[in-house]
């Protein structure tokens, strides 16, 4: 099976969730339908329902979840040094706008653009890795084609 690169902050955060949904939200939905079942006829019960769905929702990440960490490939960011790569926090300026914006490049499983965190599929992250402090990148998105100027790079 193919690996998947996790950085240790990913890894750790998809491992807490694991364990969160293992101790805490498995056992309350279980009670919960528990006590859904307790109040009678199971057809018309929309709370027996509605605790069977959240945790069919459940088990599904807890698989999710030990199928990536089993597969994780967890690198040591700050081992890494040089051109831009997974890991690598890159510091962009748009060159139309000189708008700044921080991204770490990361694997899928951890990646949540909101938090500066960039997968290494996206077309930006592609256009970056294997570039450098100072140069420029152009990377084609759905709203038109965007240059960035690359103002640092960082393995932390």
């Amino acid at each position: 099976m193919e690996k998947f690169p996790l950085t240790a902050g990913g890894y750790a955060k998809l491992d807490s969730e694991l364990k969160v949904l293992k101790t805490e939200r498995r056992p309350a939905v279980i009670r919960a339908i528990a006590e859904a079942r307790a109040h009678g006829d199971l057809s018309e019960n929309a709370e027996y329902h509605a605790a069977r769905e959240e945790q069919s929702h459940i088990e599904g990440r807890v698989k999710e979840l030990e199928s990536v960490l089993s597969l994780a490939d967890v690198i040591d960011v700050a081992a890494l040094s040089g051109t831009i790569k997974f890991g690598a926090t890159v510091d962009l300026a748009d060159e139309d706008t000189d708008e700044e914006k921080t991204f770490q490049i990361v694997g899928q499983h951890e990646a949540d653009i909101e938090k500066g965190l960039l997968n290494m599929q996206s077309p930006l992250a592609r256009s970056l890795i294997g570039k450098e402090e100072g140069d420029s990148v152009e990377v084609r998105t759905p709203g038109g084609v965007r240059s960035y100027e690359i103002l640092a790079v960082k393995f932390i």
